[in-house]
């Protein structure tokens, strides 16, 4: 059940029906009869809440769903909410479902089939193969797409079997499943479907997902294909097939080598033939597949895609970025003579020092985003000697353009920079002054504080705030002094930025003395300004006088308190934060949430609990990330918890924290959410950073990982590309669990070192597992 935040939205009518059948789950047993006649409710909201209802009643539900779903056939509803019911109940419903094995209906074991593979238990493999074998295609199809969903490279060998039969429907089924196995077996069989008519384009596509090299000399030799459409599904799969070992095991270089050692005479020219008339995703793939060959015959055609659809263009101009010395002078005359759709997509691409003045010709470009791009590409490539065209693009009128600007010239650092900075300064236009100040603030050069003392006098109250803010970046007396005499100026605007500045100097006693004053000041936002700079300094003296703003009358002052409190230590600004903590103000609260967090004092995880289950999801990511600092097994499993929130975010931050949670076990735990398919992409994407205990916890996990748990865990070691994940995986190759040593097998092949081919050939002749010693042949023969 979903706890009533998922309801927000259901009329009060479908509320009501929902609370009735609350009130039947309670009842156990007894309400069972009513909640089952629910299952056809007309609002699909209500069915949702009866289908999980029904499943967390568990036994007590599972015999009238069974026979439900053998007996009640009329009507499609019902049985659509019984398999998902079954498919969800927490008993043993894969033994109960099985039972029904014996109907001898073709319907109800196509359910069957469906329900078993859903619930992806691991021991209903031997049904769903036998049910596999059936005379019904729809059943056989069912069980076999379930075999599927269950995963494991136990099921290889039937699968190969099915697809060996070329029975239209169950091979189709089948070879989709063998591609996204994993298994080594799969590709001879698929390479072969390549030459059957029927079923070219689907095993073309499965070999793609192999992410095997093996499968790339079967579909190199397509590519010279005398059909066009034979030409542009090999270029598909093989472009897919590089994206997919890329994700696996971090690297697309084996496949890009293995494609330029395979690939046919005259690749290059059929596959330029086939462009013209070819789908999007087709141009997009054939692109990939000419930069994996790095034929120079095809920088022509690639610079004609530049002017194509954005995507398209955009693989275009990447693949020609990985020609380089080819296309060098191709490139650099459409930079200098593009359009500005043609500079849009190219600009992104360019990462060499020789490209610089075509970049710099790009800062005149009519369209701003192409004048960005230009000054990213300029502090990207390291071009110092732009300097001067940079400058003379602060006056640009697009607010971006001289953002990216001014944060290129900061990074360039030339020589002639200050000298720049310092003239710019004295610019008859505001936005170019405000830009150089910036500059100059950030380089502190010689001169630069006497420069900064004049434009805190400046006209324009822009500049005179980031001169007042770079006061503080210069760290030298004369700054510090001036700042000082600001806090005290006429206008409130002028006191609060220098305030503000205080705040971000070094800590000293005459610093304090002008800030805590502040504290009572006329204005709110100085008032503001002398919070959050006091909570900086660490001020302990001024906790009294801070907490007594939190009943201040302007709310930024009341939050700014409670942000400052959070970074302070002691007794009475704990316990302000705790007040404020179940204050009716949702600003207040939630900055009190995170001040105790900070605080990282135990007394503070009681009150942040009590918030995790919040209403709001924005509150209870707040508590989530507080309770983050907390390294506690109860907080640890709140963070397991909350990766099934409703809400994205929350569940997203859960997994973030997980991952950077220092133990072994917060790494399992996040390794038993890659079986979760709501939840197995962010996972994955967590443990592939590095962090102290990743490798420790994915070895440990995978003593018990299943076939397709165990893939993706060799998986994770590859891609961690680290001396200790590579000590890992040959570690594997020796453990007690054979979907380890197989997954760790097919990885080591795949990264393919000569320490990886010794150690397969050893285990091709003296592994106990007979599956195991062929899968290692199959890598050898590669």
């Amino acid at each position: 059940m979903n706890g009533g935040r998922a309801e927000l939205n259901v009329p009060a009518s479908e509320r009501g029906r929902i609370e009735r059948l609350r009130g039947l789950v309670a009842q156990g047993k007894a309400g069972l009869g009513e909640l089952l006649e629910m299952r056809t409710d007309p609002s699909w909201a209500v069915r949702r809440e009866v289908i999980a209802a029904l499943g967390e009643l568990g036994e007590v539900a599972l015999g009238p769903l069974c026979e439900s779903l053998v007996d009640e056939r009329e009507d499609e509803t019902r049985i659509a909410a019984t398999v998902d019911a079954l498919a969800a109940s927490t008993g043993d419903a894969d033994a109960a479902v099985s039972g029904l094995c014996q109907s001898g209906s073709a319907a109800v074991l196509a359910d069957v089939a469906q329900i078993l593979g859903r619930r992806r238990n691991a021991l209903s493999v031997p049904v769903l193969a036998e049910l596999s074998r059936h005379a019904d295609d729809n059943v056989s199809v069912a069980a076999i797409e379930g075999l599927g969903r269950v995963g494991g490279r136990a099921v290889v060998d039937l699968l190969v079997t099915t697809v060996q039969s070329q029975s239209f429907f169950r091979t189709f089924a089948a070879i989709d499943v063998l591609g996204k196995s994993g298994d080594p077996r799969a590709v001879a069989p698929l390479s072969i479907l390549l030459d059957a008519p029927h079923f070219a384009f689907e095993a073309a596509r499965a070999l793609g997902h192999t992410a095997d090299r093996a499968a790339v000399p079967a579909l190199s030799r397509l590519l010279v294909s005398p059909g066009d459409g034979q030409v542009r599904v090999a270029a598909l799969a093989l472009a897919d097939l590089r994206l997919k070992h890329g994700e696996r095991f971090g690297s697309t270089l084996p496949i890009e080598e293995a494609l330029r050692r395979e690939a046919p005479k005259g690749a290059t020219r059929r596959l330029i033939q086939c462009v013209n008339g070819a789908e999007s995703s087709e141009q997009a793939s054939i692109f990939v597949v000419m930069g994996c060959l790095r034929n120079e015959a095809a920088i022509p055609t690639l610079l004609q895609a530049l002017d194509g659809p954005s995507p398209i263009a955009r693989t275009a101009a990447e693949v020609l970025e990985q020609l380089s010395s080819g296309s060098d002078v191709q490139l650099m005359a459409a930079l200098w003579e593009g359009s500005s759709a043609r500079r849009l997509v190219l600009l992104p691409t360019i990462s060499r020092s020789h490209a610089s003045a075509a970049v710099v010709a790009c800062l005149s470009d009519a369209e701003p985003a192409v004048r960005r791009l230009a000054c990213d590409a300029l502090a990207r490539i390291g071009s110092r000697d732009a300097v001067p065209a940079l400058f003379e693009v602060l006056s640009d009128p697009s607010p971006a353009v001289v953002q990216a600007a001014t944060s290129a010239i900061a990074s360039l650092g030339a020589t002639n920079t200050a000298h720049l900075a310092i003239a710019a300064a004295g610019s008859p236009t505001a936005t170019v002054r405000r830009s150089a100040i910036r500059i100059l603030s950030y380089l502190g050069p010689r001169g630069a504080g006497s420069v900064l003392e004049a434009a805190t006098r400046d006209v324009d109250p822009r500049v005179r705030d980031a001169a007042i803010s770079g006061l503080s970046l210069l760290e030298t007396t004369g700054s510090v002094d001036l700042l000082l005499s600001l806090a005290e100026h006429a206008s409130a605007p002028t006191r609060a930025s220098a305030i503000r500045a205080l705040g971000d100097c070094a800590i000293e006693p005459r610093i304090l003395e002008r800030v805590q004053p502040a504290l009572h000041d006329d204005d709110a936002w100085v008032r503001y300004y002398a919070c959050q700079a006091l909570g900086k300094l660490k001020a302990v003296s001024s906790v009294s006088a801070i907490a007594s703003l939190v009943s201040d009358t302007a709310g930024q002052v009341r939050v700014a308190a409670i942000e400052a409190l959070s970074h302070l230590p002691g007794d009475q600004a704990f316990a302000a934060l705790r007040l404020a903590a179940g204050s009716p103000e949702l600003d207040l609260r939630r900055a009190a949430l995170i001040g105790l967090g900070l605080s990282t004092r135990s007394e503070s995880i009681p009150l942040l609990l009590s918030h995790v289950d919040a209403e709001d999801a924005a509150t209870r990511l707040i508590a989530l990330s507080a309770l983050a600092n907390f390294e506690t097994p109860e907080t640890l499993e709140l963070l397991t918890r909350t990766a099934r929130d409703p809400d994205e975010n929350v569940k997203m931050a859960a997994l973030g924290f997980l991952g950077s949670r220092s133990g072994v076990q917060a790494t399992q735990l996040l390794a038993g959410f890659l079986k979760d398919p709501a939840l197995c992409e962010r996972a994955r994407s967590v443990l592939a950073t590095r962090h102290e205990h990743r490798v420790a916890g994915i070895t440990s996990a995978l003593q018990t990982a299943d076939d397709e748990l165990a893939v993706q865990l060799t998986s994770l070691l590859a891609r961690l590309n680290q001396p200790d994940a590579t000590a890992a995986l040959f570690e594997a190759l020796s453990s007690p669990n054979t979907a380890a040593r197989k997954a760790a097998a097919t990885t080591l092949g795949a990264l393919g070192s000569r320490e990886a081919f010794e150690a397969l050939q050893r285990l091709s002749v003296q592994d106990p597992d007979p599956e195991m010693r062929r899968v290692c042949s199959l890598l050898l023969a590669q």
